[in-house]
């Protein structure tokens, strides 16, 4: 297993305590910061692999932290709140987080994005050649997709859906980054990629009504759950 330094910024002692020891338990090194001044005067001295985030901080608004990140750094964040709002969800995405987990949540699903962003983290300083997880596999380079050993036929646009989800697999990824990266802007029709991602579905899914590998995040975006993981799911915290 990846291990790396996390940097957990939450203000709830009953959430620290839970989550530092497990983190620490599977190898990763933790910091805790209790407010967002904390949160960024750390993430400048110890420059953490991955950044768990709550957004309720007593100082200021966690998305004030994540667009402070984001002005130098590419650290993968992850937020962990108590707002369920489709809204604050996308505000917190399109600040620049890269995954959201609702509270009260799952130990081991927390655990698999923190497994999936530091292979992301990883990826950025040596790029993806391939993506291999079972049953399906993509080579960036010569844009061959195969599924259960067969060559998939897609078009470019669903091509570039699929890469792009694969690049941030495990991650929601917004419907502005997917149209982005289908269509060339953040703001074509929604409804256009409602209609590929069905069509990928035809083609990747083996129901694809009760889709398993692209699965909708409501108001949100979408997630590729093919991701290599060997992690059991957690009691909650």
């Amino acid at each position: 297993m990846t291990s790396g330094h996390i940097l957990l910024v939450d203000d709830e002692p009953a959430i620290v305590n839970a989550l530092r020891p497990v983190l620490k338990a599977v190898g990763h090194a933790v910091t805790v910061a209790s407010d967002g001044t904390a949160a960024l005067a750390s993430f400048a001295l110890e420059d953490p692999d991955v950044v768990l985030l709550d957004l309720g901080l007593p100082d200021m608004d966690g998305k004030d932290v994540i667009r402070a990140i984001r002005a130098t750094s590419t650290t993968p964040i992850i937020v962990i709140s108590a707002r369920h709002q489709e809204g604050e969800k996308i505000a917190a995405l399109d600040e620049g987080a890269d995954d959201y987990v609702d509270k009260p949540f799952v130990l081991g699903e927390l655990l698999a994005r923190v497994r999936s962003s530091l292979r992301r983290r990883e990826a950025l300083v040596k790029p993806l050649e391939t993506f291999d997880a079972d049953p399906l596999h993509i080579d960036f380079a010569t844009r061959v997709v195969t599924l259960r050993g067969e060559t998939l036929r897609l078009s470019p646009k669903e091509y570039n859906l699929l890469r792009t989800l694969a690049q941030s697999a495990g991650q929601v990824v917004t419907q502005r980054r997917l149209l982005a990266a289908g269509w060339g802007r953040s703001e074509a029709d929604p409804q256009y990629l409602r209609v590929y991602m069905g069509m990928l579905r035809q083609k990747l899914e083996a129901n694809p009504s009760e889709p398993r590998l692209i699965v909708t995040e409501p108001g949100v975006g979408y997630r590729l759950m093919a991701v290599p993981d060997s992690g059991e799911a957690s009691p909650e915290a």
